[in-house]
């Protein structure tokens, strides 16, 4: 195993503080009475298009996409007013980089998102590969964007593992060779049955992926 790839939001990142505070400005913009961050929290992983549904169920048609774009104007403007790294992932990183590996992450989140984000928290620049939701002409489930971030880092499928909390990560993952996870402390409502997505394992905190790692990359430092 050389590279560790994660999915961004609900796997390696605390990101639904944020986008909660963006569904709440639009509620509220609207007249609405804002739903609570636990009523949100496990919708995060299915992207902007689906927290709009959960805030405005009857909205369609061009009425959605206007709230949909604003949406995504206040949570552009405030996409690191709380989010952090799950507890214990810093660890996680600093032990993969001592250990002669590298890690990427392969989001669904649209590029303009994910890079300032991620440039804000400080990793951008540390990982080997950052392929974002409209990166390749396909998204996960597709396994066209975990084979360029395999591309990417140096490694071959074989050589990846992927973690995830949607059901899409582990399809996309395991349609591209990789070996999976499931982060069980992630967005995942109690309609998901992630025991039936096919992965190799769960953690239930992000430490966990230390068990997971090798003492050292087999095949020498990564670049």
């Amino acid at each position: 195993m050389r590279t560790i790839l994660f999915d961004l939001d609900g796997t390696l990142a605390d990101t639904a503080p944020d986008l909660h505070y963006a569904l709440h400005c639009l509620q509220q913009e609207r007249g609405l009475t804002p739903l609570p961050f636990e009523q949100v929290r496990d919708h995060v992983s299915h992207g902007s298009a689906a927290l709009v549904t959960l805030g405005f169920p009857e909205a369609a048609g061009a009425v959605f996409d206007g709230l949909r774009e604003r949406f995504l104007e206040i949570y552009s403007a405030h996409l690191h007013r709380e989010s952090r790294l799950f507890p214990g992932m810093h660890e996680v990183l600093e032990a993969i980089e001592s250990r002669g590996m590298n890690w990427g992450i392969v989001t669904n989140k649209p590029a303009f998102l994910t890079d300032p984000l991620l440039r804000s928290m400080g990793l951008y620049d540390r990982a080997a590969t950052v392929i974002s939701g409209d990166t390749t002409a396909e998204r996960k489930p597709h396994p066209m964007p975990m084979l360029l971030a395999c591309e990417q880092s140096g490694s071959t499928p074989e050589q990846c593992l992927y973690i995830g909390d949607a059901h899409r990560d582990i399809e996309a993952g395991r349609a591209a060779g990789m070996r999976t996870l499931v982060a069980r402390y992630g967005y995942i409502d109690a309609t998901q049955k992630p025991e039936a997505w096919g992965a190799d394992g769960f953690i239930q905190h992000p430490v966990e992926i230390m068990d997971w790692l090798p003492a050292r990359a087999g095949l020498g430092q990564v670049s």
